[in-house]
């Protein structure tokens, strides 16, 4: 097993990508103080690959990883992508990949979350809204880990909230 230095990042990319956006912000950041090392920098799985191989490159990841955050947003639970059911190589009729790979009918967020817990990783759960809202998390992680809200209300007006981050990522 590699030794575990990375900071795995995983949500619904389509839907949250502001929310994963700013996280870079802040890491990147000369002002702000947020610093992870990014699993994410080590492989890259083409978006044409099969979903089996995205998860093992999802897997290759969460290997070096000692920290697993997911972003949690209106889709997050819901979302299918990845799942083997929408694969071209599943076979309907018999339900065998035809490829010969094990059929996986988990989402990336499924798989990456049931991984996490797995292998007994950090969970923080950063939910892309002012309020932590457990109905709208993966079921597999919505009883572990630090969960907090990314926004703040006031005024009319949601903002990032940097400091509640922050504290959520060094628990």
């Amino acid at each position: 097993m590699a030794y575990r230095t990375k900071t795995y990042i995983a949500a619904d990319w389509d839907g949250d990508s502001d929310a994963v956006e700013q996280l870079y912000k802040w890491k990147n950041s000369k002002y702000w103080s947020l610093d992870f090392h990014d699993a994410h920098d080590l492989t890259q799985a083409r978006d044409s690959s099969l979903n089996c191989n995205i998860k093992r490159s999802l897997a290759a990841r969460l290997d070096a990883s000692k920290t697993f955050v997911l972003i949690v947003g209106g889709n997050t639970k819901t979302v299918r992508s990845g799942s083997c059911q929408y694969c071209a190589s599943k076979n309907s009729w018999t339900g065998a990949c035809a490829r010969g790979h094990n059929v996986d009918n988990r989402s990336y967020i499924e798989y990456e979350c049931d991984k996490a817990i797995g292998d007994g990783l950090k969970i923080v759960v950063l939910y892309n809204a002012a309020t932590v809202n457990k109905f709208k998390c993966p079921d597999a992680v919505k009883d572990v880990g630090t969960h907090t809200a990314m926004c703040y209300y006031e005024s009319g007006q949601y903002y990032w909230d940097y400091q509640a981050v922050k504290s959520a990522l060094s628990q």
